[in-house]
């Protein structure tokens, strides 16, 4: 397939639910359809509007695709970094229970207005946000959810550089709603370099491994970015951190950031994302847009052989 920029936004005004419907045509492949539409309409109606201010959303259809294919109706879904509540929504309109931690009390209190936007909606699981530091989690979480958790479906932050919405401004290009905070807080994860990053998701990881059940998966968002022009791996470092946290990788998936039409791939690249390939391309490196989260799954590390997989 090739990959063609898309510069308008697709979907009605009205849609209430994200557009899957290419899904199931994907089911049992390693490559998730989940950007049939764009982000602002898989999210509009079903999400209250201030959560297009969160600089980093994962696709509504990401987190209701993991949740179709790793859990069951009455199942237990974590987001160990839920922002604006995407995991928990998906999970309570699908019939499953969930809870998040947020750090941010802007995005856990809009994640608290999503959750009963969806309740006002018709959504039959119950959700709710504990708000505090995911690298202590364990300390945040009754001792009687240890080993009750079906499914952690989360993302770690991609830090500051690489978020935000622009418009046109008098100077030229202003950037906007890009930040977790107002940067006075440095608790956040995504202040830290790559290494800081990956260690604190590692805890994480480990703490969710605790809490996860036999036989649960972890799934994991993430895709690499570019910093002055270098590759930034975030996929690989994510893989390492759940190494350490003692859970073992089953499976590598692709969930499409670009729309299929006729057989090519629609690309939605970001503002920065276009900039920076379009100069690289014409200072002569072939650079390519990003279309794709690499998602990656964990289990749990067997306690019999320390090698293998709990069933």
């Amino acid at each position: 397939m090739s990959a063609v920029a898309e510069h308008t936004t697709a979907g009605s005004s009205g849609a209430t639910e994200p557009d899957t419907s290419s899904s199931a045509a994907a089911d049992g492949l390693s490559v998730w359809v989940t950007a049939q539409s764009t982000g602002p309409v898989q999210r509009r109606g079903r999400y209250v509007p201030e959560s297009g201010k969160h600089p980093a959303r994962m696709l509504p259809a990401i987190a209701a695709h993991a949740i179709a294919a790793y859990t069951q109706p009455g199942d237990l879904v974590l987001d160990p970094m839920c922002g604006i509540g995407t995991t928990l929504v998906e999970a309570v309109h699908a019939g499953r229970d969930a809870f998040g931690i947020e750090y941010e009390p802007q995005w856990s209190n809009i994640a608290d207005a999503n959750i009963r936007h969806a309740h006002d909606q018709g959504a039959s699981g119950r959700a709710s946000v504990i708000r505090g530091d995911a690298t202590r989690l364990m300390s945040l979480v009754p001792k009687a959810l240890t080993g009750q958790v079906a499914l952690v479906v989360t993302s770690p932050p991609y830090g500051p550089t690489v978020h935000g919405l622009v418009r046109p401004g008098e100077h030229g290009v202003v950037k906007y709603d890009d930040r977790y905070n107002d940067g006075e807080d440095k608790g956040n994860l995504a202040y830290r370099d790559l290494t800081g990053l990956a260690d604190g998701f590692a805890e994480i990881l480990r703490a969710c491994a605790t809490l996860l059940r036999p036989g649960g998966a972890v799934v994991v968002t993430a895709r690499p970015w570019r910093k002055r022009g270098e590759l930034v791996d975030l996929p690989s470092a994510v893989i390492a951190a759940g190494l350490r946290a003692g859970l073992v990788p089953t499976e590598r998936c692709v969930a499409l950031l670009a729309a299929v039409r006729h057989g090519q791939l629609v690309a939605r690249p970001s503002f920065f994302q276009l900039q920076q390939v379009r100069k690289a391309r014409s200072s002569g490196v072939p650079m390519h847009l990003i279309a794709h989260e690499d998602v990656l799954i964990f289990a749990k590390r067997s306690l019999e052989d320390g090698s293998g997989v709990v069933a």
